[in-house]
Protein backbone atom coordinates (compact mmCIF):
# COMPACT_ATOMS: atom_id res chain seq x y z
CA UNK A 1 0.00 0.00 0.00
CA UNK A 2 1.08 3.63 -0.07
CA UNK A 3 1.83 6.06 2.75
CA UNK A 4 -1.30 7.72 1.82
CA UNK A 5 -3.56 4.02 1.98
CA UNK A 6 -1.48 2.93 5.63
CA UNK A 7 -2.45 6.27 6.92
CA UNK A 8 -6.00 6.49 5.71
CA UNK A 9 -6.71 3.11 6.74
CA UNK A 10 -5.60 3.73 10.23
CA UNK A 11 -7.57 7.60 10.57
CA UNK A 12 -11.31 5.38 9.23
CA UNK A 13 -10.70 2.84 11.64
CA UNK A 14 -10.62 5.62 14.75
CA UNK A 15 -13.52 7.70 12.76
CA UNK A 16 -15.51 3.71 12.41
CA UNK A 17 -15.27 3.49 16.43
CA UNK A 18 -15.05 7.40 17.40
CA UNK A 19 -17.64 6.09 20.65
CA UNK A 20 -16.37 2.82 21.18
CA UNK A 21 -13.23 3.37 23.33
CA UNK A 22 -12.05 -0.22 24.25
CA UNK A 23 -12.58 -1.67 20.61
CA UNK A 24 -10.58 1.50 19.65
CA UNK A 25 -8.06 1.31 21.99
CA UNK A 26 -7.44 -1.88 21.70
CA UNK A 27 -7.60 -2.35 17.60
CA UNK A 28 -5.53 0.55 16.88
CA UNK A 29 -2.35 0.07 14.72
CA UNK A 30 -0.86 3.25 13.82
CA UNK A 31 0.28 3.15 10.31
CA UNK A 32 3.55 1.58 9.57
CA UNK A 33 5.47 4.12 7.15
CA UNK A 34 9.31 4.55 6.21
CA UNK A 35 8.78 7.31 3.72
CA UNK A 36 5.93 9.79 4.52
CA UNK A 37 5.32 13.77 3.84
CA UNK A 38 2.05 14.40 5.37
CA UNK A 39 2.00 17.36 3.08
CA UNK A 40 2.43 15.88 0.09
CA UNK A 41 1.14 12.26 0.89
CA UNK A 42 -1.64 13.00 2.43
CA UNK A 43 -2.98 16.11 2.51
CA UNK A 44 -2.48 17.27 -1.54
CA UNK A 45 -4.19 14.01 -1.84
CA UNK A 46 -7.58 14.69 -0.06
CA UNK A 47 -7.70 17.98 -1.73
CA UNK A 48 -7.54 17.20 -5.27
CA UNK A 49 -11.13 18.46 -6.52
CA UNK A 50 -12.21 18.82 -2.45
CA UNK A 51 -13.72 22.46 -2.29
CA UNK A 52 -14.61 21.84 1.23
CA UNK A 53 -13.33 24.53 3.00
CA UNK A 54 -10.38 23.66 4.81
CA UNK A 55 -9.66 27.00 6.58
CA UNK A 56 -11.86 29.43 7.37
CA UNK A 57 -11.14 32.92 8.99
CA UNK A 58 -13.21 35.27 10.68
CA UNK A 59 -12.22 38.82 11.94
CA UNK A 60 -14.10 41.10 14.70
CA UNK A 61 -15.01 42.75 11.54
CA UNK A 62 -17.04 41.20 9.69
CA UNK A 63 -14.14 40.30 7.15
CA UNK A 64 -13.73 36.83 6.52
CA UNK A 65 -11.80 34.28 4.83
CA UNK A 66 -12.99 30.73 3.57
CA UNK A 67 -10.13 28.51 1.47
CA UNK A 68 -10.65 25.21 -0.03
CA UNK A 69 -8.53 21.76 0.51
CA UNK A 70 -8.12 22.09 -3.07
CA UNK A 71 -6.74 25.74 -3.18
CA UNK A 72 -4.86 25.24 -0.15
CA UNK A 73 -3.31 22.71 -1.64
CA UNK A 74 -2.18 24.97 -4.74
CA UNK A 75 -1.14 27.78 -2.52
CA UNK A 76 1.22 26.15 -0.71
CA UNK A 77 2.64 24.22 -3.69
CA UNK A 78 3.11 28.19 -4.65
CA UNK A 79 4.44 28.81 -1.42
CA UNK A 80 6.89 25.87 -1.17
CA UNK A 81 8.42 26.60 -4.89
CA UNK A 82 8.74 30.58 -3.22
CA UNK A 83 10.82 29.38 -0.31
CA UNK A 84 12.97 27.09 -2.35
CA UNK A 85 13.74 30.47 -5.30
CA UNK A 86 14.64 32.25 -1.61
CA UNK A 87 16.79 29.03 -0.43
CA UNK A 88 14.66 27.28 2.12
CA UNK A 89 16.49 23.64 1.80
CA UNK A 90 15.62 20.34 3.77
CA UNK A 91 16.37 20.22 7.05
CA UNK A 92 16.79 24.41 7.29
CA UNK A 93 14.97 25.64 10.25
CA UNK A 94 12.39 28.22 9.95
CA UNK A 95 11.54 31.06 12.31
CA UNK A 96 7.77 31.30 11.87
CA UNK A 97 5.98 34.32 13.56
CA UNK A 98 2.42 34.68 12.28
CA UNK A 99 -0.55 35.63 13.85
CA UNK A 100 -3.89 33.11 12.52
CA UNK A 101 -4.22 34.36 8.93
CA UNK A 102 -4.06 32.48 5.90
CA UNK A 103 -0.79 32.64 5.03
CA UNK A 104 0.38 30.47 8.42
CA UNK A 105 -1.78 27.49 7.33
CA UNK A 106 -0.15 28.13 3.57
CA UNK A 107 3.66 28.16 5.16
CA UNK A 108 3.00 25.62 7.51
CA UNK A 109 2.08 22.98 4.64
CA UNK A 110 5.16 24.09 2.36
CA UNK A 111 7.52 23.55 5.00
CA UNK A 112 6.71 19.88 5.31
CA UNK A 113 6.32 20.05 1.60
CA UNK A 114 9.98 21.24 1.42
CA UNK A 115 11.14 19.06 4.40
CA UNK A 116 12.15 22.33 6.30
CA UNK A 117 12.05 22.33 10.21
CA UNK A 118 9.30 25.19 10.61
CA UNK A 119 9.69 26.99 14.33
CA UNK A 120 6.65 28.28 15.28
CA UNK A 121 6.78 31.09 17.65
CA UNK A 122 4.49 33.40 19.46
CA UNK A 123 3.91 36.73 18.41
CA UNK A 124 4.37 37.98 22.45
CA UNK A 125 7.83 36.70 22.26
CA UNK A 126 10.37 39.71 22.77
CA UNK A 127 13.81 40.68 21.12
CA UNK A 128 15.01 38.23 24.14
CA UNK A 129 13.21 35.59 23.44
CA UNK A 130 14.16 35.89 19.73
CA UNK A 131 17.30 36.06 20.25
CA UNK A 132 17.31 32.71 22.08
CA UNK A 133 15.32 31.00 19.45
CA UNK A 134 17.73 32.27 16.88
CA UNK A 135 20.58 31.05 18.36
CA UNK A 136 19.19 27.38 20.15
CA UNK A 137 17.09 27.31 16.86
CA UNK A 138 19.63 27.45 14.44
CA UNK A 139 17.72 29.33 12.42
CA UNK A 140 18.29 30.43 8.73
CA UNK A 141 15.35 31.86 7.26
CA UNK A 142 12.95 34.23 9.63
CA UNK A 143 8.74 34.61 8.53
CA UNK A 144 7.41 37.15 10.41
CA UNK A 145 4.36 39.80 10.20
CA UNK A 146 5.35 43.12 8.85
CA UNK A 147 4.54 44.38 12.68
CA UNK A 148 6.94 42.67 14.41
CA UNK A 149 10.35 43.01 12.13
CA UNK A 150 11.52 45.36 14.25
CA UNK A 151 11.92 43.13 17.24
CA UNK A 152 14.80 41.49 14.64
CA UNK A 153 16.89 44.23 13.99
CA UNK A 154 20.68 43.16 14.98
CA UNK A 155 19.59 39.50 15.91
CA UNK A 156 18.73 38.19 12.66
CA UNK A 157 22.40 36.74 12.07
CA UNK A 158 22.42 36.77 8.36
CA UNK A 159 19.01 34.97 7.88
CA UNK A 160 16.52 34.99 5.18
CA UNK A 161 14.08 37.35 6.36
CA UNK A 162 10.33 37.32 4.55
CA UNK A 163 7.87 39.64 6.09
CA UNK A 164 3.94 39.13 5.19
CA UNK A 165 1.61 41.69 4.89
CA UNK A 166 3.21 45.13 4.39
CA UNK A 167 6.41 45.34 2.79
CA UNK A 168 9.29 45.85 4.55
CA UNK A 169 12.58 47.62 3.67
CA UNK A 170 15.75 45.25 3.87
CA UNK A 171 13.02 42.13 4.02
CA UNK A 172 11.57 39.47 0.91
CA UNK A 173 7.64 40.51 0.54
CA UNK A 174 5.97 37.30 0.95
CA UNK A 175 3.14 38.68 -1.73
CA UNK A 176 5.86 37.88 -4.31
CA UNK A 177 5.08 34.18 -3.76
CA UNK A 178 1.36 34.40 -5.92
CA UNK A 179 3.91 34.70 -9.10
CA UNK A 180 5.74 31.22 -8.28
CA UNK A 181 4.86 27.72 -9.66
CA UNK A 182 1.51 26.13 -8.53
CA UNK A 183 3.05 22.69 -9.44
CA UNK A 184 5.47 21.24 -6.91
CA UNK A 185 7.76 18.67 -7.51
CA UNK A 186 9.91 17.51 -3.77
CA UNK A 187 13.66 17.10 -4.46
CA UNK A 188 13.66 13.42 -3.11
CA UNK A 189 11.79 11.51 -0.98
CA UNK A 190 10.64 12.04 2.96
CA UNK A 191 11.81 9.84 5.99
CA UNK A 192 9.08 9.90 8.52
CA UNK A 193 11.91 10.03 11.35
CA UNK A 194 13.16 13.22 9.79
CA UNK A 195 12.98 16.48 11.84
CA UNK A 196 9.63 18.47 10.83
CA UNK A 197 8.99 20.86 14.02
CA UNK A 198 11.36 22.06 16.47
CA UNK A 199 9.06 24.08 19.02
CA UNK A 200 10.02 25.53 22.61
CA UNK A 201 8.23 24.37 25.83
CA UNK A 202 6.30 27.11 28.18
CA UNK A 203 9.17 27.22 30.28
CA UNK A 204 6.93 27.32 33.41
CA UNK A 205 9.16 25.26 35.40
CA UNK A 206 12.78 26.18 33.63
CA UNK A 207 14.27 27.66 30.52
CA UNK A 208 12.50 25.99 27.42
CA UNK A 209 13.58 23.12 26.24
CA UNK A 210 13.73 22.64 22.26
CA UNK A 211 11.30 20.00 21.38
CA UNK A 212 12.02 17.93 17.83
CA UNK A 213 9.37 16.16 16.31
CA UNK A 214 9.34 14.35 13.24
CA UNK A 215 7.10 14.03 10.15
CA UNK A 216 5.53 10.59 12.35
CA UNK A 217 5.36 11.91 15.36
CA UNK A 218 2.78 14.78 15.06
CA UNK A 219 1.15 14.41 11.38
CA UNK A 220 0.49 10.52 12.48
CA UNK A 221 0.49 10.82 16.32
CA UNK A 222 -2.24 13.31 16.23
CA UNK A 223 -4.46 10.49 15.42
CA UNK A 224 -5.08 10.53 18.76
CA UNK A 225 -5.88 13.95 19.22
CA UNK A 226 -8.46 13.73 16.53
CA UNK A 227 -9.91 11.06 18.06
CA UNK A 228 -10.07 12.84 21.55
CA UNK A 229 -11.76 16.12 20.11
CA UNK A 230 -14.12 13.56 18.11
CA UNK A 231 -13.46 14.78 14.92
CA UNK A 232 -15.09 13.94 11.62
CA UNK A 233 -15.37 14.96 8.01
CA UNK A 234 -17.44 18.00 7.38
CA UNK A 235 -17.22 19.15 10.88
CA UNK A 236 -16.17 22.86 11.57
CA UNK A 237 -13.77 22.65 14.68
CA UNK A 238 -12.29 25.89 16.52
CA UNK A 239 -9.42 25.70 18.81
CA UNK A 240 -9.32 28.99 20.94
CA UNK A 241 -5.09 29.18 21.11
CA UNK A 242 -2.43 31.30 20.11
CA UNK A 243 -0.32 30.28 17.23
CA UNK A 244 3.37 29.61 17.79
CA UNK A 245 2.94 26.98 20.82
CA UNK A 246 2.20 23.32 20.46
CA UNK A 247 -1.26 23.46 20.86
CA UNK A 248 -2.28 25.69 18.12
CA UNK A 249 -0.28 22.65 16.24
CA UNK A 250 -2.40 20.09 18.14
CA UNK A 251 -6.40 21.29 16.95
CA UNK A 252 -5.46 24.14 14.57
CA UNK A 253 -3.74 22.14 12.19
CA UNK A 254 -3.42 18.40 12.48
CA UNK A 255 -6.20 16.74 14.01
CA UNK A 256 -8.69 18.89 12.09
CA UNK A 257 -6.96 18.06 8.77
CA UNK A 258 -7.03 14.75 9.71
CA UNK A 259 -10.41 13.95 10.00
CA UNK A 260 -10.98 16.08 6.62
CA UNK A 261 -12.69 19.15 8.82
CA UNK A 262 -12.81 22.87 8.71
CA UNK A 263 -10.55 25.04 10.70
CA UNK A 264 -12.41 27.64 11.89
CA UNK A 265 -10.52 31.02 13.56
CA UNK A 266 -12.12 33.68 14.96
CA UNK A 267 -9.82 36.84 15.61
CA UNK A 268 -10.32 38.93 18.27
CA UNK A 269 -8.87 42.25 20.01
CA UNK A 270 -9.69 40.94 23.63
CA UNK A 271 -12.01 37.90 24.08
CA UNK A 272 -15.92 38.27 24.81
CA UNK A 273 -17.79 35.56 25.66
CA UNK A 274 -20.94 36.80 23.99
CA UNK A 275 -19.34 37.75 20.85
CA UNK A 276 -17.87 34.42 20.97
CA UNK A 277 -21.38 32.68 21.00
CA UNK A 278 -22.80 34.86 18.24
CA UNK A 279 -19.67 33.63 16.16
CA UNK A 280 -20.56 30.10 16.77
CA UNK A 281 -24.24 30.12 16.34
CA UNK A 282 -24.02 32.55 13.18
CA UNK A 283 -21.12 29.88 11.56
CA UNK A 284 -22.48 26.61 12.57
CA UNK A 285 -19.62 25.93 14.88
CA UNK A 286 -19.55 22.17 15.84
CA UNK A 287 -16.35 21.27 18.26
CA UNK A 288 -14.99 23.45 20.68
CA UNK A 289 -11.87 23.53 22.59
CA UNK A 290 -10.62 25.99 24.60
CA UNK A 291 -8.39 26.78 27.65
CA UNK A 292 -9.52 27.09 31.36
CA UNK A 293 -9.10 30.73 31.64
CA UNK A 294 -11.77 31.25 28.51
CA UNK A 295 -14.06 28.30 30.00
CA UNK A 296 -14.21 30.61 33.23
CA UNK A 297 -15.05 33.58 31.48
CA UNK A 298 -17.65 31.92 29.67
CA UNK A 299 -19.29 30.98 32.49
CA UNK A 300 -19.96 34.29 33.63
CA UNK A 301 -22.88 34.52 31.51
CA UNK A 302 -25.91 32.86 31.13
CA UNK A 303 -24.74 29.96 28.57
CA UNK A 304 -28.43 28.46 28.58
CA UNK A 305 -29.61 31.95 26.85
CA UNK A 306 -27.90 30.84 23.81
CA UNK A 307 -28.59 27.75 21.41
CA UNK A 308 -25.66 26.81 20.10
CA UNK A 309 -24.49 24.03 17.16
CA UNK A 310 -22.26 22.45 19.05
CA UNK A 311 -21.90 19.03 19.27
CA UNK A 312 -18.16 18.57 20.90
CA UNK A 313 -16.18 20.47 23.71
CA UNK A 314 -12.92 19.82 25.01
CA UNK A 315 -10.75 21.45 27.70
CA UNK A 316 -7.01 21.17 26.97
CA UNK A 317 -3.83 23.14 28.61
CA UNK A 318 -4.30 22.64 32.11
CA UNK A 319 -7.45 20.76 34.15
CA UNK A 320 -10.82 22.07 34.51
CA UNK A 321 -12.77 22.07 37.66
CA UNK A 322 -15.91 20.30 38.26
CA UNK A 323 -17.60 23.79 38.81
CA UNK A 324 -17.10 24.55 35.07
CA UNK A 325 -18.06 21.66 33.81
CA UNK A 326 -21.03 21.32 35.76
CA UNK A 327 -22.09 24.92 35.00
CA UNK A 328 -21.73 24.10 31.03
CA UNK A 329 -23.87 20.57 31.23
CA UNK A 330 -26.42 22.17 33.26
CA UNK A 331 -26.78 25.05 30.67
CA UNK A 332 -26.50 23.14 26.80
CA UNK A 333 -26.40 19.20 28.00
CA UNK A 334 -23.22 18.79 27.02
CA UNK A 335 -19.94 17.76 29.43
CA UNK A 336 -16.65 19.10 28.35
CA UNK A 337 -14.07 16.24 28.10
CA UNK A 338 -10.92 16.59 29.35
CA UNK A 339 -7.77 15.80 28.04
CA UNK A 340 -4.07 15.00 28.24
CA UNK A 341 -0.29 15.61 26.71
CA UNK A 342 2.34 17.82 26.06
CA UNK A 343 4.29 19.31 23.53
CA UNK A 344 6.55 16.25 23.50
CA UNK A 345 3.17 13.67 22.46
CA UNK A 346 0.15 13.98 21.04
CA UNK A 347 -3.13 13.92 23.16
CA UNK A 348 -2.10 11.06 25.62
CA UNK A 349 -4.98 10.49 27.61
CA UNK A 350 -8.66 11.62 27.30
CA UNK A 351 -12.25 11.28 27.98
CA UNK A 352 -13.48 10.13 24.37
CA UNK A 353 -16.76 10.90 22.98
CA UNK A 354 -19.92 8.61 24.04
CA UNK A 355 -17.48 7.01 27.14
CA UNK A 356 -18.53 7.25 30.81
CA UNK A 357 -17.20 10.33 32.49
CA UNK A 358 -15.93 10.69 36.10
CA UNK A 359 -15.86 13.27 37.76
CA UNK A 360 -12.45 15.09 38.00
CA UNK A 361 -10.98 12.68 35.47
CA UNK A 362 -9.04 13.78 32.71
CA UNK A 363 -10.09 9.61 31.34
CA UNK A 364 -8.06 7.18 30.01
CA UNK A 365 -5.21 6.11 27.40
CA UNK A 366 -6.00 7.02 24.36
CA UNK A 367 -5.29 4.71 20.78
CA UNK A 368 -1.51 4.46 20.00
CA UNK A 369 -0.39 4.91 23.92
CA UNK A 370 -0.08 2.92 26.84
CA UNK A 371 0.51 4.62 30.10
CA UNK A 372 1.60 3.57 33.48
CA UNK A 373 2.01 5.41 36.83
CA UNK A 374 5.67 5.18 38.19
CA UNK A 375 6.65 5.24 41.76
CA UNK A 376 9.73 7.23 42.92
CA UNK A 377 11.50 3.95 42.42
CA UNK A 378 10.22 3.59 38.84
CA UNK A 379 7.66 0.71 39.88
CA UNK A 380 4.05 0.60 38.35
CA UNK A 381 1.67 1.99 41.05
CA UNK A 382 -1.64 3.66 41.33
CA UNK A 383 -0.16 7.11 41.88
CA UNK A 384 2.79 8.05 40.41
CA UNK A 385 4.24 9.80 37.48
CA UNK A 386 2.78 9.50 34.61
CA UNK A 387 5.08 7.37 32.62
CA UNK A 388 4.51 6.26 28.43
CA UNK A 389 4.83 2.87 27.55
CA UNK A 390 7.90 3.20 24.67
CA UNK A 391 7.35 0.82 22.11
CA UNK A 392 7.45 0.45 18.46
CA UNK A 393 3.92 0.67 17.60
CA UNK A 394 3.84 4.29 19.38
CA UNK A 395 4.52 6.98 17.05
CA UNK A 396 2.99 9.92 18.92
CA UNK A 397 6.58 11.20 21.01
CA UNK A 398 9.44 13.62 20.13
CA UNK A 399 12.39 12.72 18.80
CA UNK A 400 13.91 14.24 22.25
CA UNK A 401 15.06 17.56 23.17
CA UNK A 402 17.65 19.46 20.94
CA UNK A 403 21.23 19.46 22.07
CA UNK A 404 20.12 18.29 25.16
CA UNK A 405 20.97 14.36 25.54
CA UNK A 406 21.34 13.76 29.03
CA UNK A 407 17.91 15.33 29.30
CA UNK A 408 16.43 13.17 26.56
CA UNK A 409 17.95 9.92 28.12
CA UNK A 410 16.81 11.02 31.50
CA UNK A 411 12.71 11.35 30.36
CA UNK A 412 13.58 8.61 28.01
CA UNK A 413 14.95 5.77 30.36
CA UNK A 414 14.32 2.70 31.29
CA UNK A 415 11.54 2.30 28.33
CA UNK A 416 9.37 4.46 29.04
CA UNK A 417 8.59 8.23 28.29
CA UNK A 418 8.32 10.00 32.01
CA UNK A 419 6.20 13.01 31.71
CA UNK A 420 6.87 14.32 34.56
CA UNK A 421 3.23 14.81 36.22
CA UNK A 422 1.65 13.02 38.77
CA UNK A 423 -1.40 11.27 38.94
CA UNK A 424 -3.86 8.88 40.02
CA UNK A 425 -5.48 5.96 38.88
CA UNK A 426 -9.02 4.12 39.66
CA UNK A 427 -9.70 0.13 39.36
CA UNK A 428 -11.61 1.04 36.08
CA UNK A 429 -8.81 2.29 34.35
CA UNK A 430 -9.19 6.66 35.12
CA UNK A 431 -6.88 8.89 35.27
CA UNK A 432 -7.13 11.98 37.95
CA UNK A 433 -4.53 14.84 37.89
CA UNK A 434 -2.66 15.74 40.84
CA UNK A 435 0.19 18.28 39.41
CA UNK A 436 3.80 18.39 38.19
CA UNK A 437 6.12 17.13 39.87
CA UNK A 438 7.79 19.92 40.67
CA UNK A 439 4.79 21.55 42.22
CA UNK A 440 3.51 18.88 44.49
CA UNK A 441 4.83 19.49 47.93
CA UNK A 442 4.57 18.05 51.90
CA UNK A 443 2.84 19.97 54.76
CA UNK A 444 2.86 18.44 58.19
CA UNK A 445 4.30 15.58 55.65
CA UNK A 446 1.36 15.25 54.12
CA UNK A 447 1.02 15.05 50.22
CA UNK A 448 -0.19 18.69 48.51
CA UNK A 449 -1.53 18.89 45.45
CA UNK A 450 -1.83 22.33 44.44
CA UNK A 451 -4.25 21.55 41.75
CA UNK A 452 -6.30 20.41 43.96
CA UNK A 453 -6.29 23.56 46.36
CA UNK A 454 -6.77 25.53 43.23
CA UNK A 455 -9.91 24.12 41.61
CA UNK A 456 -11.55 24.97 45.60
CA UNK A 457 -10.58 28.39 45.60
CA UNK A 458 -11.23 29.47 41.63
CA UNK A 459 -15.07 28.13 42.43
CA UNK A 460 -15.11 31.60 45.31
CA UNK A 461 -16.81 34.20 43.57
CA UNK A 462 -14.14 36.70 44.20
CA UNK A 463 -12.02 34.65 42.70
CA UNK A 464 -10.18 34.90 38.82
CA UNK A 465 -7.39 32.52 38.98
CA UNK A 466 -5.22 31.20 42.16
CA UNK A 467 -1.94 29.31 42.67
CA UNK A 468 -0.43 27.01 45.32
CA UNK A 469 2.64 26.98 46.50
CA UNK A 470 4.64 26.02 49.86
CA UNK A 471 5.37 28.76 52.30
CA UNK A 472 7.75 28.11 55.12
CA UNK A 473 6.64 27.56 58.39
CA UNK A 474 8.52 26.86 61.58
CA UNK A 475 6.24 24.41 62.84
CA UNK A 476 4.88 22.25 59.65
CA UNK A 477 7.85 23.30 57.57
CA UNK A 478 5.72 24.70 54.73
CA UNK A 479 1.94 25.49 54.60
CA UNK A 480 0.03 26.10 51.57
CA UNK A 481 0.28 29.39 50.44
CA UNK A 482 -2.19 31.38 47.92
CA UNK A 483 -1.56 33.91 45.11
CA UNK A 484 -4.87 34.70 44.27
CA UNK A 485 -6.09 37.52 41.08
CA UNK A 486 -9.25 38.77 42.10
CA UNK A 487 -12.03 39.63 39.08
CA UNK A 488 -12.68 42.90 37.82
CA UNK A 489 -13.88 45.07 40.16
CA UNK A 490 -13.11 43.13 43.65
CA UNK A 491 -10.85 45.14 45.96
CA UNK A 492 -8.15 42.88 47.81
CA UNK A 493 -8.84 43.06 51.86
CA UNK A 494 -8.28 41.56 55.16
CA UNK A 495 -12.17 41.14 55.52
CA UNK A 496 -12.24 38.98 51.69
CA UNK A 497 -9.22 37.28 52.65
CA UNK A 498 -10.96 36.07 56.11
CA UNK A 499 -13.79 34.71 53.48
CA UNK A 500 -11.68 33.11 50.91
CA UNK A 501 -9.98 31.33 53.87
CA UNK A 502 -13.12 30.38 55.52
CA UNK A 503 -15.23 28.87 51.98
CA UNK A 504 -11.71 26.85 51.75
CA UNK A 505 -12.16 25.00 55.03
CA UNK A 506 -15.68 23.61 54.24
CA UNK A 507 -14.35 22.33 50.74
CA UNK A 508 -11.16 21.20 52.17
CA UNK A 509 -10.18 18.82 54.78
CA UNK A 510 -8.05 19.94 57.53
CA UNK A 511 -4.79 18.68 56.53
CA UNK A 512 -4.65 20.58 53.36
CA UNK A 513 -6.07 24.00 54.69
CA UNK A 514 -5.50 27.09 53.08
CA UNK A 515 -3.03 29.12 55.28
CA UNK A 516 -2.11 32.30 54.24
CA UNK A 517 -3.33 34.78 50.88
CA UNK A 518 -1.35 37.38 49.04
CA UNK A 519 -3.60 38.73 46.05
CA UNK A 520 -1.79 39.62 43.27
CA UNK A 521 -1.50 39.00 39.30
CA UNK A 522 -0.02 36.24 38.71
CA UNK A 523 3.48 35.81 36.66
CA UNK A 524 2.64 33.94 33.40
CA UNK A 525 5.05 32.25 30.41
CA UNK A 526 4.32 33.93 26.91
CA UNK A 527 2.18 30.92 26.56
CA UNK A 528 -0.08 32.21 29.36
CA UNK A 529 0.73 29.36 32.00
CA UNK A 530 1.20 30.08 35.81
CA UNK A 531 5.03 30.00 36.43
CA UNK A 532 4.90 28.57 39.93
CA UNK A 533 7.96 28.01 40.17
CA UNK A 534 8.85 31.72 40.29
CA UNK A 535 6.25 32.05 43.45
CA UNK A 536 7.88 29.27 45.04
CA UNK A 537 11.21 30.81 44.58
CA UNK A 538 10.51 33.80 46.08
CA UNK A 539 8.04 32.19 48.83
CA UNK A 540 11.02 30.59 50.05
CA UNK A 541 13.53 32.79 50.69
CA UNK A 542 10.45 34.71 53.36
CA UNK A 543 11.12 35.10 56.99
CA UNK A 544 8.23 32.95 58.29
CA UNK A 545 8.27 35.56 61.23
CA UNK A 546 7.89 38.54 58.92
CA UNK A 547 5.34 38.51 56.21
CA UNK A 548 4.92 40.67 53.64
CA UNK A 549 1.95 44.00 53.85
CA UNK A 550 0.23 42.20 50.85
CA UNK A 551 0.13 38.64 52.66
CA UNK A 552 -2.93 37.44 54.71
CA UNK A 553 -3.05 34.99 57.91
CA UNK A 554 -6.08 33.09 58.98
CA UNK A 555 -7.68 35.22 61.95
CA UNK A 556 -8.68 31.44 63.56
CA UNK A 557 -5.64 29.55 62.46
CA UNK A 558 -5.98 26.45 64.62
Amino acid sequence: MTPYQHFIEARDFLLQHRTEYELAHRGYMAPALNEFNWALDFFDVQARDNHTPALWVVNEDGAQQKISYADMATGSSRAANYLRELGVGRGDRVLLMLPNRVELWEIMLAGIKLGAVMVPTSMLAMPTDLADRMQRGEIRHIIAQDSEAAKFAGIDGGATRIAVGAAVEGWHDYADSVRADPGFVPQGVTLAHEPVLLYFTSGTTAKPKLVVHSHESYPVGHLSTMYWIGLQPGDIHWNISSPGWAKHAWSCFFAPWNAGATVFVFNYERFNARAAFDIIGRCGVTSLCAPPTVWRMMIQEDLAAWKLPLRELVGAGEPLNSEVIEQVEQAWGIRIRDGYGQSETTAQIGNSPGQPIKPGSMGRPLPGYHIVLLDADDHPADEGEIAVVIETELVGLMLGYEHEHEKTAEVMRAGFYHTGDIATRDADGYYFYVGRNDDVFKSSGYRISPFELESVLIEHDAVLEAAIVPSPDALRLSVPKAFITLRDGVAPSNELAQSIFAYAREKLPAYKRIRRIEFRELPKTISGKIRRVELRKSEAMRDDAAPSQAEFREDNPD
